[in-house]
Protein backbone atom coordinates (compact mmCIF):
# COMPACT_ATOMS: atom_id res chain seq x y z
CA UNK A 1 0.00 0.00 0.00
CA UNK A 2 1.08 3.51 -1.12
CA UNK A 3 -0.21 6.42 1.54
CA UNK A 4 -0.35 9.71 0.02
CA UNK A 5 0.30 12.56 2.01
CA UNK A 6 -0.60 15.78 0.94
CA UNK A 7 -3.43 15.91 -1.37
CA UNK A 8 -3.07 19.16 -3.45
CA UNK A 9 -2.39 20.23 -6.91
CA UNK A 10 0.77 17.71 -6.92
CA UNK A 11 -0.81 14.89 -4.31
CA UNK A 12 -4.41 14.31 -5.36
CA UNK A 13 -3.29 13.30 -8.96
CA UNK A 14 -0.01 11.77 -8.33
CA UNK A 15 -2.42 9.49 -5.54
CA UNK A 16 -5.38 9.34 -8.09
CA UNK A 17 -3.05 7.46 -10.86
CA UNK A 18 -1.35 5.34 -8.77
CA UNK A 19 -4.90 3.94 -7.92
CA UNK A 20 -6.12 3.75 -11.03
CA UNK A 21 -3.20 1.60 -12.20
CA UNK A 22 -3.16 -1.03 -9.94
CA UNK A 23 -1.92 -0.17 -6.64
CA UNK A 24 -3.31 0.37 -3.27
CA UNK A 25 -3.59 3.66 -2.19
CA UNK A 26 -4.58 5.72 0.88
CA UNK A 27 -4.59 9.53 0.23
CA UNK A 28 -3.96 11.86 3.63
CA UNK A 29 -4.27 15.49 3.93
CA UNK A 30 -4.87 17.40 7.49
CA UNK A 31 -7.84 19.58 6.10
CA UNK A 32 -11.14 17.56 6.73
CA UNK A 33 -13.07 19.91 4.63
CA UNK A 34 -10.80 18.60 1.64
CA UNK A 35 -10.81 14.94 2.53
CA UNK A 36 -14.62 14.89 3.22
CA UNK A 37 -15.24 16.56 -0.36
CA UNK A 38 -12.78 13.61 -2.43
CA UNK A 39 -14.92 11.27 0.31
CA UNK A 40 -18.52 12.69 -1.45
CA UNK A 41 -17.05 12.03 -4.58
CA UNK A 42 -16.12 15.55 -6.22
CA UNK A 43 -12.88 16.80 -6.89
CA UNK A 44 -11.20 19.83 -5.14
CA UNK A 45 -10.03 21.54 -8.20
CA UNK A 46 -9.91 22.11 -12.03
CA UNK A 47 -7.61 20.36 -14.22
CA UNK A 48 -8.37 18.81 -17.76
CA UNK A 49 -8.92 14.48 -17.23
CA UNK A 50 -9.22 14.74 -13.48
CA UNK A 51 -12.96 13.77 -12.86
CA UNK A 52 -12.31 10.98 -14.93
CA UNK A 53 -9.00 9.99 -13.29
CA UNK A 54 -10.89 10.40 -10.23
CA UNK A 55 -13.68 8.04 -11.29
CA UNK A 56 -11.33 5.28 -12.45
CA UNK A 57 -9.41 5.76 -8.63
CA UNK A 58 -12.48 5.56 -6.91
CA UNK A 59 -13.50 2.10 -8.98
CA UNK A 60 -10.04 1.05 -8.35
CA UNK A 61 -10.61 1.64 -4.48
CA UNK A 62 -8.58 4.65 -3.31
CA UNK A 63 -9.13 5.86 0.08
CA UNK A 64 -9.11 9.31 1.54
CA UNK A 65 -8.08 10.05 5.42
CA UNK A 66 -6.70 13.06 7.69
CA UNK A 67 -4.98 9.73 9.47
CA UNK A 68 -1.95 8.68 8.58
CA UNK A 69 -1.38 4.86 7.39
CA UNK A 70 0.73 1.60 8.50
CA UNK A 71 2.43 1.05 5.62
CA UNK A 72 5.60 0.19 3.55
CA UNK A 73 5.66 3.53 1.26
CA UNK A 74 5.00 7.17 1.89
CA UNK A 75 4.54 9.85 -0.84
CA UNK A 76 5.08 13.05 0.92
CA UNK A 77 3.73 15.80 -1.57
CA UNK A 78 3.04 18.86 1.16
CA UNK A 79 4.19 22.30 0.21
CA UNK A 80 7.37 24.27 0.40
CA UNK A 81 6.77 27.58 0.89
CA UNK A 82 10.25 29.73 0.94
CA UNK A 83 10.88 32.76 2.97
CA UNK A 84 10.61 36.15 0.73
CA UNK A 85 13.48 37.85 3.15
CA UNK A 86 16.04 35.56 3.26
CA UNK A 87 14.73 33.41 -0.11
CA UNK A 88 15.77 30.09 1.74
CA UNK A 89 12.77 27.37 1.94
CA UNK A 90 10.44 26.74 4.44
CA UNK A 91 10.68 22.96 5.55
CA UNK A 92 8.18 22.38 8.28
CA UNK A 93 4.96 21.07 6.08
CA UNK A 94 8.08 18.42 4.73
CA UNK A 95 9.21 17.93 8.11
CA UNK A 96 6.12 17.55 10.15
CA UNK A 97 4.22 15.22 7.22
CA UNK A 98 8.04 13.15 8.27
CA UNK A 99 7.48 13.25 12.00
CA UNK A 100 3.53 12.06 11.08
CA UNK A 101 5.32 9.34 9.15
CA UNK A 102 7.26 7.85 11.67
CA UNK A 103 4.24 7.38 14.20
CA UNK A 104 2.84 5.14 11.88
CA UNK A 105 5.50 3.74 9.90
CA UNK A 106 6.75 0.03 9.76
CA UNK A 107 10.29 -1.17 9.63
CA UNK A 108 12.01 -1.05 6.44
CA UNK A 109 9.11 2.01 5.17
CA UNK A 110 10.38 3.79 2.46
CA UNK A 111 9.54 7.75 2.48
CA UNK A 112 9.48 9.24 -0.54
CA UNK A 113 9.91 12.88 -0.84
CA UNK A 114 8.09 14.40 -4.07
CA UNK A 115 7.73 18.34 -2.49
CA UNK A 116 10.08 20.45 -4.57
CA UNK A 117 12.56 21.26 -2.27
CA UNK A 118 16.15 22.91 -2.37
CA UNK A 119 18.97 21.03 -2.99
CA UNK A 120 20.48 19.96 0.38
CA UNK A 121 17.47 19.95 2.31
CA UNK A 122 16.49 16.45 3.08
CA UNK A 123 20.19 16.33 4.76
CA UNK A 124 19.79 19.59 6.73
CA UNK A 125 16.51 18.90 7.70
CA UNK A 126 14.94 15.39 7.15
CA UNK A 127 17.71 13.30 8.01
CA UNK A 128 18.46 15.23 11.64
CA UNK A 129 14.42 14.18 12.12
CA UNK A 130 14.70 10.45 11.76
CA UNK A 131 17.99 9.89 13.31
CA UNK A 132 16.76 12.25 16.25
CA UNK A 133 13.37 10.26 16.53
CA UNK A 134 15.96 6.84 17.05
CA UNK A 135 15.41 5.25 13.45
CA UNK A 136 18.59 4.00 11.26
CA UNK A 137 18.62 5.17 7.68
CA UNK A 138 19.01 2.58 5.43
CA UNK A 139 17.60 0.05 8.02
CA UNK A 140 14.36 1.19 10.04
CA UNK A 141 13.54 3.85 7.20
CA UNK A 142 14.25 4.72 3.52
CA UNK A 143 15.06 8.15 1.83
CA UNK A 144 14.09 8.84 -1.83
CA UNK A 145 13.09 12.14 -3.41
CA UNK A 146 11.11 11.41 -6.76
CA UNK A 147 10.64 15.74 -7.33
CA UNK A 148 7.52 16.47 -9.04
CA UNK A 149 7.42 17.72 -13.00
CA UNK A 150 3.69 18.53 -13.88
CA UNK A 151 2.46 21.91 -14.88
CA UNK A 152 -1.07 22.94 -14.19
CA UNK A 153 -3.64 22.63 -17.20
CA UNK A 154 -1.92 19.45 -18.36
CA UNK A 155 -0.85 17.65 -15.54
CA UNK A 156 -2.81 13.93 -16.57
CA UNK A 157 -0.65 14.05 -19.92
CA UNK A 158 2.47 15.05 -18.15
CA UNK A 159 2.39 12.78 -15.52
CA UNK A 160 2.03 9.55 -17.88
CA UNK A 161 4.46 10.69 -20.45
CA UNK A 162 7.73 13.05 -18.62
CA UNK A 163 10.41 11.93 -17.61
CA UNK A 164 10.92 11.73 -14.13
CA UNK A 165 14.03 11.32 -11.49
CA UNK A 166 14.33 9.12 -8.41
CA UNK A 167 16.85 9.79 -5.91
CA UNK A 168 17.86 7.42 -3.39
CA UNK A 169 20.37 6.41 -1.23
CA UNK A 170 20.87 3.06 -2.57
CA UNK A 171 20.02 1.63 -5.84
CA UNK A 172 18.07 -0.95 -4.63
CA UNK A 173 15.79 1.56 -3.06
CA UNK A 174 15.70 3.37 -5.87
CA UNK A 175 14.95 0.68 -8.29
CA UNK A 176 11.76 -0.22 -5.70
CA UNK A 177 10.50 2.97 -5.91
CA UNK A 178 11.04 3.39 -9.78
CA UNK A 179 8.81 0.24 -10.70
CA UNK A 180 6.23 2.12 -8.61
CA UNK A 181 6.34 5.18 -10.65
CA UNK A 182 6.80 2.97 -14.08
CA UNK A 183 2.93 1.56 -13.32
CA UNK A 184 2.10 4.64 -14.62
CA UNK A 185 4.81 6.67 -16.70
CA UNK A 186 5.91 6.14 -19.58
CA UNK A 187 8.55 8.32 -19.63
CA UNK A 188 12.35 8.32 -18.77
CA UNK A 189 12.67 7.30 -14.68
CA UNK A 190 16.13 8.13 -13.90
CA UNK A 191 17.63 6.70 -10.93
CA UNK A 192 20.66 9.03 -8.97
CA UNK A 193 21.45 9.96 -5.77
CA UNK A 194 18.87 12.42 -3.58
CA UNK A 195 21.73 15.48 -3.71
CA UNK A 196 21.47 15.37 -7.47
CA UNK A 197 17.83 14.58 -7.83
CA UNK A 198 16.92 18.14 -5.57
CA UNK A 199 19.54 20.16 -7.54
CA UNK A 200 17.82 18.53 -11.13
CA UNK A 201 14.67 19.65 -10.26
CA UNK A 202 15.20 23.41 -9.09
CA UNK A 203 17.82 23.85 -12.22
CA UNK A 204 15.07 22.85 -14.90
CA UNK A 205 13.07 25.94 -13.01
CA UNK A 206 15.80 27.73 -12.89
CA UNK A 207 16.69 27.31 -16.72
CA UNK A 208 13.01 28.85 -17.64
CA UNK A 209 12.80 31.30 -15.30
CA UNK A 210 16.12 32.93 -16.89
CA UNK A 211 15.01 32.21 -20.52
CA UNK A 212 11.96 33.97 -19.78
CA UNK A 213 13.56 36.67 -17.77
CA UNK A 214 15.73 37.49 -21.48
CA UNK A 215 12.45 37.89 -22.97
CA UNK A 216 11.10 40.59 -20.75
CA UNK A 217 14.21 42.55 -20.53
CA UNK A 218 14.39 42.39 -24.39
CA UNK A 219 10.57 43.88 -24.08
CA UNK A 220 11.63 46.72 -21.73
CA UNK A 221 14.41 47.25 -24.02
CA UNK A 222 11.93 47.88 -26.97
CA UNK A 223 9.83 49.90 -25.08
CA UNK A 224 12.41 51.97 -24.27
CA UNK A 225 13.62 52.44 -28.04
CA UNK A 226 10.12 52.15 -29.67
CA UNK A 227 10.38 48.91 -31.38
CA UNK A 228 8.30 46.02 -31.98
CA UNK A 229 9.71 43.57 -29.36
CA UNK A 230 7.13 40.65 -30.84
CA UNK A 231 8.01 41.27 -34.53
CA UNK A 232 12.04 41.10 -33.06
CA UNK A 233 11.39 37.79 -31.56
CA UNK A 234 9.72 36.30 -34.55
CA UNK A 235 12.44 37.28 -37.20
CA UNK A 236 15.34 36.20 -34.66
CA UNK A 237 13.76 32.84 -33.85
CA UNK A 238 14.26 32.22 -37.77
CA UNK A 239 17.74 31.66 -36.68
CA UNK A 240 18.07 28.07 -36.08
CA UNK A 241 19.72 27.75 -32.89
CA UNK A 242 17.47 30.50 -31.40
CA UNK A 243 14.58 30.06 -29.62
CA UNK A 244 13.42 33.31 -27.70
CA UNK A 245 10.62 32.92 -25.22
CA UNK A 246 7.70 35.63 -25.47
CA UNK A 247 7.85 38.46 -22.70
CA UNK A 248 4.53 38.79 -20.16
CA UNK A 249 3.79 40.73 -16.96
CA UNK A 250 5.67 38.60 -15.15
CA UNK A 251 6.27 34.91 -14.14
CA UNK A 252 3.40 32.83 -11.54
CA UNK A 253 2.92 29.28 -10.38
CA UNK A 254 4.96 27.81 -7.01
CA UNK A 255 7.58 26.39 -9.22
CA UNK A 256 9.71 28.83 -11.55
CA UNK A 257 8.95 32.06 -9.67
CA UNK A 258 10.24 30.17 -6.83
CA UNK A 259 12.57 27.57 -7.38
CA UNK A 260 15.34 29.76 -8.68
CA UNK A 261 15.15 32.19 -5.04
CA UNK A 262 16.25 28.85 -3.12
CA UNK A 263 19.24 28.65 -5.00
CA UNK A 264 19.80 32.10 -4.51
CA UNK A 265 19.29 31.58 -0.43
CA UNK A 266 21.47 28.77 -0.69
CA UNK A 267 24.38 30.27 -2.77
CA UNK A 268 24.04 34.26 -2.66
CA UNK A 269 27.79 34.75 -3.63
CA UNK A 270 27.52 32.79 -6.65
CA UNK A 271 23.92 32.50 -8.16
CA UNK A 272 24.39 36.10 -9.56
CA UNK A 273 22.59 35.67 -12.99
CA UNK A 274 20.26 33.69 -11.15
CA UNK A 275 19.11 36.48 -8.56
CA UNK A 276 19.11 38.84 -11.70
CA UNK A 277 16.84 36.78 -13.38
CA UNK A 278 14.23 36.72 -11.22
CA UNK A 279 14.57 40.53 -9.97
CA UNK A 280 13.77 40.96 -13.90
CA UNK A 281 10.71 38.52 -13.79
CA UNK A 282 9.63 40.01 -10.41
CA UNK A 283 9.94 43.52 -11.94
CA UNK A 284 7.45 42.82 -14.82
CA UNK A 285 3.86 43.33 -12.45
CA UNK A 286 5.46 47.34 -11.79
CA UNK A 287 6.31 47.55 -15.79
CA UNK A 288 3.03 46.68 -16.90
CA UNK A 289 1.76 49.06 -13.85
CA UNK A 290 3.68 51.94 -15.55
CA UNK A 291 2.29 51.04 -19.15
CA UNK A 292 -1.21 51.05 -17.86
CA UNK A 293 -0.85 54.66 -16.07
CA UNK A 294 0.85 55.87 -19.75
CA UNK A 295 -1.68 54.56 -21.93
CA UNK A 296 -4.46 56.01 -19.36
CA UNK A 297 -2.53 59.35 -19.97
CA UNK A 298 -2.72 58.70 -23.77
CA UNK A 299 -6.27 58.09 -24.42
CA UNK A 300 -8.02 60.52 -21.75
CA UNK A 301 -8.69 57.93 -18.86
CA UNK A 302 -8.34 59.59 -15.29
CA UNK A 303 -10.43 57.16 -13.68
CA UNK A 304 -8.83 53.52 -12.41
CA UNK A 305 -12.11 52.39 -12.00
CA UNK A 306 -12.91 52.32 -15.46
CA UNK A 307 -9.75 50.10 -16.11
CA UNK A 308 -10.37 46.25 -15.92
CA UNK A 309 -7.28 43.29 -15.29
CA UNK A 310 -9.30 40.67 -17.01
CA UNK A 311 -7.21 37.14 -15.47
CA UNK A 312 -6.18 36.06 -12.26
CA UNK A 313 -4.50 33.15 -12.48
CA UNK A 314 -0.71 32.40 -13.35
CA UNK A 315 -1.45 30.91 -16.28
CA UNK A 316 -4.19 30.04 -18.74
CA UNK A 317 -7.25 28.13 -18.55
CA UNK A 318 -6.44 26.64 -14.89
CA UNK A 319 -7.63 27.88 -11.46
CA UNK A 320 -4.05 28.22 -9.72
CA UNK A 321 -3.40 31.77 -8.05
CA UNK A 322 -0.52 31.00 -6.52
CA UNK A 323 2.30 33.73 -7.31
CA UNK A 324 0.08 35.25 -9.89
CA UNK A 325 1.44 38.13 -11.76
CA UNK A 326 -2.07 39.83 -11.66
CA UNK A 327 -2.02 39.71 -7.70
CA UNK A 328 1.16 41.00 -7.84
CA UNK A 329 0.36 43.85 -9.78
CA UNK A 330 -2.37 44.47 -7.66
CA UNK A 331 -0.09 44.31 -4.22
CA UNK A 332 2.11 46.95 -6.55
CA UNK A 333 -0.91 49.71 -6.34
CA UNK A 334 -1.86 48.84 -3.10
CA UNK A 335 1.94 50.44 -2.24
CA UNK A 336 1.92 52.76 -4.04
CA UNK A 337 -1.80 53.70 -2.52
CA UNK A 338 -4.06 53.19 -5.63
CA UNK A 339 -7.09 51.37 -6.20
CA UNK A 340 -10.55 50.83 -7.94
CA UNK A 341 -8.84 49.23 -10.81
CA UNK A 342 -11.84 45.88 -11.69
CA UNK A 343 -10.55 42.22 -11.97
CA UNK A 344 -12.10 39.11 -13.77
CA UNK A 345 -11.18 35.42 -14.37
CA UNK A 346 -13.99 33.02 -15.73
CA UNK A 347 -11.75 30.47 -13.50
CA UNK A 348 -12.06 32.09 -10.19
CA UNK A 349 -15.81 31.61 -9.14
CA UNK A 350 -15.47 33.08 -5.44
CA UNK A 351 -14.22 36.88 -4.30
CA UNK A 352 -10.35 37.01 -3.88
CA UNK A 353 -9.81 40.50 -4.24
CA UNK A 354 -11.53 43.89 -4.54
CA UNK A 355 -13.49 44.91 -7.34
CA UNK A 356 -13.69 41.13 -8.68
CA UNK A 357 -16.11 40.24 -11.44
CA UNK A 358 -17.79 37.02 -12.42
CA UNK A 359 -19.40 37.73 -15.67
CA UNK A 360 -17.54 38.50 -18.72
CA UNK A 361 -20.13 40.81 -20.33
CA UNK A 362 -20.80 42.93 -16.70
CA UNK A 363 -16.75 43.69 -16.99
CA UNK A 364 -16.40 44.64 -20.25
CA UNK A 365 -19.53 46.84 -19.62
CA UNK A 366 -17.77 48.57 -16.59
CA UNK A 367 -14.44 49.19 -18.23
CA UNK A 368 -13.04 51.97 -20.94
CA UNK A 369 -9.62 49.80 -21.04
CA UNK A 370 -8.81 46.06 -20.74
CA UNK A 371 -5.48 44.60 -19.67
CA UNK A 372 -5.22 41.28 -20.84
CA UNK A 373 -3.24 39.20 -18.12
CA UNK A 374 -4.01 35.85 -18.96
CA UNK A 375 -4.17 34.50 -22.30
CA UNK A 376 -7.98 32.62 -21.38
CA UNK A 377 -9.59 30.16 -24.43
CA UNK A 378 -12.56 32.46 -23.04
CA UNK A 379 -10.46 36.18 -24.48
CA UNK A 380 -9.34 34.18 -27.32
CA UNK A 381 -12.97 33.99 -28.65
CA UNK A 382 -13.98 36.95 -27.23
CA UNK A 383 -11.85 39.32 -28.89
CA UNK A 384 -14.51 41.28 -30.79
CA UNK A 385 -16.14 42.49 -28.09
CA UNK A 386 -12.95 44.69 -27.57
CA UNK A 387 -13.56 46.27 -30.61
CA UNK A 388 -14.77 49.74 -28.56
CA UNK A 389 -12.28 49.40 -25.60
CA UNK A 390 -8.32 50.58 -25.29
CA UNK A 391 -6.66 47.29 -25.10
CA UNK A 392 -3.36 46.69 -23.50
CA UNK A 393 -2.00 43.07 -24.25
CA UNK A 394 0.38 41.34 -22.03
CA UNK A 395 -0.03 37.98 -23.74
CA UNK A 396 0.02 39.02 -27.71
CA UNK A 397 -3.00 37.25 -28.18
CA UNK A 398 -4.42 39.75 -30.27
CA UNK A 399 -2.85 39.76 -33.95
CA UNK A 400 -5.25 42.18 -35.20
CA UNK A 401 -6.58 46.28 -34.71
CA UNK A 402 -5.13 49.26 -32.55
CA UNK A 403 -3.94 47.47 -29.45
CA UNK A 404 -1.34 48.26 -27.21
CA UNK A 405 1.51 45.95 -26.27
CA UNK A 406 4.31 45.57 -23.50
Amino acid sequence: MVNVIGLGYIGLPTALMLASHGLEVVGTDYKKELVDTLRAGETTFDEAGLDELFKQAVEAGIRFSTEYMRTDMYIVSVPTPYDKASKKIDPHFVVDAVKAVLTVCQKGAIVVIESTISPGTIDRFVRPVIENSGFHIGEDIHLVHAPERIIPGNMIYELKHNARTIGADSPEIGEKVKDVYASFCEGDIVVTDIRTAEMTKVVENTFRDINIAFANELAKICRSDNMDVYEIIRIANKHPRVNILSPGPGVGGHCISVDPWFLVGDYPGLANLIRTARQINDSMPEFVLGRIADIMEENGISDATKVGLYGLTYKENVDDTRESPTLQLLDCMKRHLASGIKVYDPFISRDIVANQYHDLDAFLQDVDMVVIMVGHNEIRENLDKLVDKVVLDTRNICKEGDVYHL
